[in-house]
């Protein structure tokens, strides 16, 4: 028996109804009778197709708001009926049920309701029935029954007809199947994660995860690895919704650290001023703001210029001439932004491979969104880190009260700390990292990173002290012991904020009294793992 199998007759009900009046006419053109429902039938026979409504035959109309209209066997069975099984094909003979051959739809757009934000019973409303059963059923039977449930495989589809003389494959019907099981696995994911969530919810019996594929990758973090891009549908402002106007496709790592960069740099609030971050390996080298955006990537780029190279750069306003020149100056893998101006834009256009990416927005650093991880056997999930703590949350605990200033600059390197890998210290001058240990197995070990940096930077500027004589200090933990915040005030360290709770505070507090250091308390801390 050939695998090859004729389409003959076919369903239509869409929700989206892009290309389909071209499918439309394609499939009939080559001769397929065309079934369809409601809007996707009146679409169809306004184009001057003949359409048969789904009611004429099941017999029974649609009714309850469109609720029920293709639940019925003269449906099911003839997208379940087996062809080559004579009880099967006596059953369709008897009921007078018609083989379908293809099935063509797209769910309601429950998704795009969740996106804008709908009310409960709006969203009820947009939960489908008929087509992810239709859709199941289509799949399940996919030895003789194409379904298709994006617009993007319209043009595959008539393109296998054309190639086998209005029949298709079985392999073609497979991966059809495979899509479409794929799609309504999604939609219940989307539709269960949004339920849990309006019931408050937090560790639901079942959690699923779906995404839509973006983007196939070369590779993932090393070349022997297979890798791929998948959004999940919150359109989060970021790498995933961003429009890349140049450059080469971004790898693995250039999203991972594209995306740590620009949720850093949303910490700072455009209408507060213009602010940089500069990130490598997923951990930034250098965070500033400044009067303009110019300046602000000049003294990001200044704590730490030799690992900027070959970075990401995020801004959290939009791109113009002068910063963009800037950039330019050295190698840089990704630009980030909000927009970018015209002379920006063509200054850019100079470096091929660039990539310039614009966002329709910056992420919302206090929305909660859940953060999910692999671990071996299971998923690890957490509301992602959306902790803030302003003026009001601190609190002094040394003799020492820091000033103004210093509470500014405190506050700008617990936003940054929050972005760092733990164990991690960030320095911070004049709203400027000048500093930044991450990821060391100690904090005292991270503690002399940064002052490393901050000597290696300052020699390099041609400074006669380090870059942290009297900045400010962010732990993102406490610190267990005195060590760590002893070696942050011999860097030059005037004054220090950390979360507080160590069994050793009273020791830590003493000793940064002892140091004439200003010290202060969140009562949050910001692992980062």
């Amino acid at each position: 028996m050939t695998d090859l199998h004729p389409v003959r007759r076919a369903l239509l009900s869409v929700s989206d109804k892009t290309g389909l009046i071209e499918l439309g006419r394609a499939l009939d053109a080559r001769g397929v009778e065309l079934l369809s429902t409601g809007g996707s039938a009146k679409a169809l026979r306004d184009a001057g197709l003949t359409v048969k409504d789904v009611s004429e035959v099941t017999g029974f109309p649609e009714m309850m708001d469109g609720r029920v209209k293709t639940l019925h066997p003269m449906v099911h069975g003839g997208l379940l009926a087996l062809r080559d099984n004579d009880t099967h094909v006596a059953a369709m003979q008897e009921h007078g049920i018609g083989a379908i051959d293809l099935l063509v739809v797209n769910l309601y757009p429950f998704e795009a309701a969740l996106a804008r934000g709908a009310g409960y019973d709006e969203m009820i409303e947009n939960i489908d029935i008929g087509g992810p059963a239709m859709i199941r059923a289509a799949s399940k039977n996919h030895l003789f029954v194409n379904v298709v449930t994006d617009v993007q495989d319209y043009e595959a589809l008539l393109a296998e007809l054309d190639n086998n003389g209005g029949q298709t494959s079985y392999a073609f019907r497979q991966r059809l199947a495979q899509t479409a099981y794929a799609r309504t696995a999604a939609y219940d994911a989307a539709v269960s994660n949004w339920m849990a969530s309006a019931l408050e919810e937090k560790t639901p019996r079942r959690r699923a995860f779906a995404g839509e594929l973006k983007q196939t990758l070369r590779y993932g973090e090393n070349s022997h690895q297979e890798a791929a891009f998948y959004t999940d549908g919150t359109n989060r402002p970021g790498v995933a919704t961003a429009v890349q106007l140049q450059g080469k496709e971004l790898s693995y790592n250039n999203i991972n650290d594209t995306d740590a960069a620009y949720e850093l740099v949303a910490e700072f609030d455009p209408a507060e001023g213009p602010a940089v971050a500069i990130i490598k390996h997923a951990n930034p080298c250098g965070v500033a703001k400044g009067a303009t955006l110019s300046e602000a990537y000049q003294k990001a780029f200044d704590c730490d210029r030799t690992s900027a190279f070959g970075g990401i750069v995020a801004l959290n306003q939009p791109l113009d001439a002068e910063t963009a020149a800037k950039i330019t100056e050295i190698f840089t893998e990704v630009v980030i932004a909000p927009g970018a101006s015209d002379e920006a834009k063509e200054i850019f256009a100079a470096k091929k491979n660039l990539r310039l990416l614009l966002t329709e927005g910056l992420p919302d650093p206090r929305k909660p969104i859940v953060a999910y991880k692999q671990v071996a056997g299971g998923m690890l999930v957490q509301d992602k880190d959306v902790g803030y703590v302003g003026m009001e949350d601190l609190k002094v605990v040394t003799e020492k009260a820091p000033s103004d200033a210093q509470m500014q600059d405190l506050l700008f390197a617990w936003k940054v700390a929050k972005h760092v890998k733990s164990n991690a210290i960030v320095y911070v001058k004049d709203n400027a990292t000048v500093g930044v240990g991450a990821g060391q197995m100690s904090r005292l070990d991270s503690a002399n990173v940064a002052a490393s940096k901050a000597g290696r930077m300052a020699a390099e500027l041609g400074l006669e002290e380090s870059l942290a004589r009297g900045c400010a200090v962010a732990s993102d933990a406490f610190f267990p012991f005195p060590d760590g915040l002893l070696e942050a005030a011999a860097a030059g360290g005037a004054c220090v904020i950390q979360p507080g709770g160590s069994m050793r505070d009273d020791e830590v507090i003493k000793a940064a009294d002892e140091k004439g250091l200003a010290m202060v308390f969140t009562g949050m801390r910001h692992f980062r793992h």
